[in-house]
């Protein structure tokens, strides 16, 4: 399934916000403020390989998105799916730097404690609210 434009469009441009829901391995959910990014067919969603959301996605590949319009945080949109690819290496490392120009206007600043890691999230289910 394709990702639809309008949603590809809110989660790959300015600076909105998505919170990413995962499934911890003892049933509870966790959800987590992040920056985000898309492309056609996936939202992509960048981390470190040690943090709790990562691992989370590693035994239970099922995730929420809901990425909110900075402007109107009524308009929303929100991605059912899994987890289905990873990117790692230098185009991870160069995807965090892109996210902070785009949200912070400067490169990365943070030291990177393990290895960056784009999540690629294939929807199976996609719906809007006031875009």
């Amino acid at each position: 399934m394709r990702l639809e434009p309008v949603i590809r469009d809110l989660a790959s441009v300015g600076g909105n916000f998505a919170v990413l829901s995962v499934h911890l391995r003892g049933g509870a959910i966790a959800s987590h403020v992040m920056w985000v990014d898309a492309d056609d067919s996936h939202i992509l969603i960048n981390t470190e390989v040690h943090r709790a959301k990562y691992r989370a996605v590693q035994s239970d590949p099922d995730v929420t998105v809901t990425v909110m319009d900075a402007a109107n945080p009524y308009a929303y949109a929100e991605v059912r799916g899994r987890v289905t690819g990873e990117i790692r290496g230098p185009e991870a490392r160069a995807h965090i730097d892109a996210l902070s120009r785009r949200y912070l206007g400067a490169d990365y600043g943070s030291p990177v404690r393990s290895e960056r890691v784009i999540l690629q999230i294939t929807p199976e289910r996609q719906r809007t609210w006031n875009l």
